[in-house]
């Protein structure tokens, strides 16, 4: 009678216990010319159907005609048709990815049957607003045109605040794909708007970690392993097949998910500074106790974190991961 008694209480605390909060995420990728953004999207699904973070939205920083429905498709496939997709308005656009169009068609999703895509800034400043204060990771894994619109944005409608004021309410970090640690040049930063990297690195107001060239560039992902462990009609799978046919692929992108969302420590961290961005979108490296600033120092063997990245890729989810 007491183990019984004894083991309602314990269920009863369990029970009791506080759910722990979703992480409120907001992806900026530049699904266009690279399959990372592919997997880096996936891992978020991945981790929120087991509740750990909550996708608020995806805007997308490219100039690829079918990068918006692209993401609008995979998010569709993971079941979830109603997360907002926003894009740079009024800008030209090409077709040059060798992957977006083939997913957009593929692949039922709102922006196939005629909805449009939010404004970029709009939809940020947007999923700002409705979120608690000093909640939101934003993620960028492409180049930096949004982020500094979204800094640059002006009081309006949606907020009486301007975008600087708005992200030091909301916003708890910034994990930016970007750069090259201590020195160097690296895609996300000089191509195609390094001034808008300059200026956003510049002038965010809050905590951001880059995650640099030279961390993701060791981590191969998306080979034999995704091939097998997905069906042919995945998204996912198509996207690595047209890309390379599963020769494997480097993981800058996903590396800043990881990090961002990881309860594990799978990088050391910099000291605190300030990345200096030159007007090329090089950059380099400036230690500063009152810094803002960290990078990502290798830690764990690459081979490591690959596994779980690519688990997280396929769908499959360890607590404490």
């Amino acid at each position: 009678m007491n183990d019984r008694i004894n083991l309602i209480f314990i269920l009863f605390l369990i029970i009791s216990l506080p759910l722990k909060a979703q992480i409120p995420v907001i992806l900026d990728a530049d699904l266009d010319s690279d399959v990372d953004d592919v997997g880096a999207l996936a891992m978020l699904h991945t981790l929120e159907d087991n509740q750990k973070v909550k996708l608020l939205g995806v805007v997308v920083t490219s100039d690829d005609q079918d990068a918006a429905a692209c993401a609008a498709a995979i998010n569709t496939f993971y079941n979830r048709p109603e997360v907002p997709v926003g894009v740079e308005k009024g800008i030209a656009l090409r077709s040059f990815s060798k992957y977006t169009k083939s997913l957009a068609t593929s692949f039922p999703h709102p922006l196939k049957e005629g909805k449009e895509p939010e404004d970029a800034t709009q939809l940020y400043r947007k999923l700002l607003v409705n979120s608690p204060d000093n909640s939101v990771i934003i993620i960028s894994i492409g180049h930096l045109t949004n982020v500094r619109n979204l800094l640059e944005s002006k009081p309006d409608h949606i907020s009486p605040l301007n975008g600087k004021e708005l992200i030091q309410k909301k916003v708890k970090l910034w994990s930016c794909m970007g750069g090259q640690f201590p020195s160097g040049k690296e895609a996300n930063f000089y191509r195609p708007d390094p001034e808008s990297t300059l200026i956003a690195v510049k002038n965010w107001p809050g905590e951001v970690i880059f995650s640099g060239w030279e961390i993701g560039n060791e981590i191969i992902t998306g080979g034999d392993f995704l091939k097998h462990a997905l069906s042919a009609d995945h998204p996912v799978s198509l996207a690595y097949k047209l890309f390379n046919g599963y020769a494997g692929r480097q993981s800058w992108d996903q590396t800043s998910i990881l990090y961002a969302i990881s309860d594990k420590k799978y990088w050391e961290l910099s000291p605190k500074g300030q990345v200096l961005v030159n007007k090329d979108g090089s950059n380099s490296w400036k230690e500063d106790p009152n810094g803002l600033h960290r990078y990502l120092i290798k830690h764990l063997p690459p081979a490591e974190i690959a596994k779980i990245i690519d688990s997280l890729m396929i769908g499959i989810y360890r607590p404490g991961f």
